[in-house]
């Protein structure tokens, strides 16, 4: 067997882990200066919880914008509930950190990207991520996260 550091899954944990602090902060402050984010998520996760109308209108993905007006955001180890308008419509959101696929701060040219949702509470240690050698992947083909250009971004 041999024995392999798992990048990616720490990357993933320190990348929602900074989501979460973020948010936590939020949730205790408010948003500063300019701020906002665009979070785009997984409807279809199975820890998501949106309404019906919206599991139906966007069945693989959608993208929220917490800016001029949310209410109610309360931030948990493993996701994040909060009440957006849509139409004048409040209603109640439950993403969790690991249904996230971007999350974007364009005040200030910030992004980030999960390239595959894995579930992060994996029994495996990601410092010790045990296969035999006859299984490794190859060179170049695992690719669990990406840090973009913030060019993308860019206004």
């Amino acid at each position: 067997m041999s024995r392999r550091i798992d990048y990616g899954r720490l990357m993933h944990r320190a990348m929602r882990g900074l989501i979460q602090e973020v948010l936590f902060d939020v949730a205790e402050r408010g948003l500063p200066g300019e701020h906002h984010f665009f979070i785009t998520f997984d409807t279809g996760h199975p820890d998501v919880e949106i309404a019906d109308w919206l599991s139906d209108r966007y069945p693989e993905e959608m993208t929220v914008v917490m800016q001029h007006w949310f209410d109610a955001l309360d931030v948990t180890d493993e996701g994040f509930a909060i009440t957006l308008n849509f139409g004048d419509a409040p209603e109640r959101l439950y993403i969790p950190y690991d249904a996230i696929r971007t999350f974007v701060d364009p005040s200030v040219e910030f992004g980030l990207r999960f390239e595959t949702q894995e579930d992060d509470e994996d029994e495996d240690d990601p410092l010790d991520d045990a296969a035999p050698d006859d299984e490794a992947e190859p060179e170049g083909t695992h690719r669990d996260a990406e840090i973009v250009s913030l060019d993308k971004f860019r206004k």
